[in-house]
């Protein structure tokens, strides 16, 4: 598009910096936005929701590639930026003002849509679980493509055993498969963050039968609640789980980062059961 001006001259035109406060991290490296928008694959025509697209970076790469966008901001002296964006792609770009956190995202699309966003590191945690989360299954989105700060990233791919592994990985596993789809190095954004960033890409899968997600969400904050002690004891608040680990064939002297995201959903069916 040679319409769009350079992403630095649309910020020092409006005099845009970004706010500590609201998390923000602008990226001004075009190619790298349109390898973002990529990852979700094929975007022509279809329904994407855009968290904190601030000046617009990503939002341009989204439209580039064809995407309806439907953008989430709450900074109002980024919306002027957007809507000279929505002028240069009529018909594809809607911005609504306001907080995502507050917003029905399902009934703000209104269809099935893909998640794409370079999240504000202050609410990005509590919006993936929130998409993850409750009994209705599949979800509205299709995939979640997500700019986390690398350490959250990595407890979301994480393996049993291992340090980075908890309650939110078996969140973004149990039902769901996630990856890390690419690395960002600090530089790259404007002004850098003190850590290295890294996008996950997640897809719904089946819903496990018999398993409660409230279930599961209950048993993994008590045994991750408590990661050092034995399941045994870890779980004594949760009413029924420390009898039924014998039943399922986990012995109640392991701890909680040693479980497979498969033998806590099997903890929870039998527990449900």
């Amino acid at each position: 598009m040679t319409d769009l001006p350079p992403l630095r001259d649309v910020i020092a035109r409006h005099g845009l910096s970004a706010s500590k406060a609201l998390g923000q991290n602008f990226l001004f490296d075009e190619q790298l936005l349109d390898r973002i928008a990529a990852i979700p694959g094929d975007l022509q025509d279809k329904a994407v929701l855009e968290i904190g697209p601030g000046p617009g970076g990503l939002t341009r790469a989204l439209l580039r590639a064809g995407a309806r966008v439907t953008a989430i901001e709450m900074d109002r002296r980024c919306l002027p930026a957007l809507a000279e964006l929505a002028e240069v792609f009529p018909g594809q770009l809607t911005v609504v003002e306001g907080d995502a956190m507050a917003i029905d995202h399902g009934a703000l699309l209104g269809e099935p849509f893909a998640v794409v966003a370079n999240l504000p590191y202050n609410v990005g945690t509590a919006l993936f679980v929130r998409w993850l989360s409750g009994e209705s299954w599949p979800p509205q989105w299709s995939s979640l493509t997500l700019m986390f700060q690398q350490e959250v990233a990595q407890r979301i791919v994480a393996q049993p055993g291992t340090p980075a592994y908890g309650r939110l990985a078996v969140l973004s596993q149990w039902r769901s498969a996630a990856s890390l789809a690419m690395k960002v190095h600090r530089s790259a954004f404007t002004p850098p963050p003190k850590v290295m960033s890294a996008i996950v890409h997640v897809t719904p899968g089946a819903m496990p039968e018999g398993v409660s997600a409230r279930t599961l969400e209950r048993l993994t904050e008590a045994a991750f609640g408590q990661r050092r002690k034995m399941l045994r004891q870890s779980l004594k608040s949760v009413p029924g789980a420390v009898d039924t680990l014998d039943r399922v064939g986990i012995d109640p002297q392991r701890r909680a980062e040693t479980l497979s995201v498969e033998e806590f959903v099997a903890l929870a069916r039998a527990l449900d059961g």
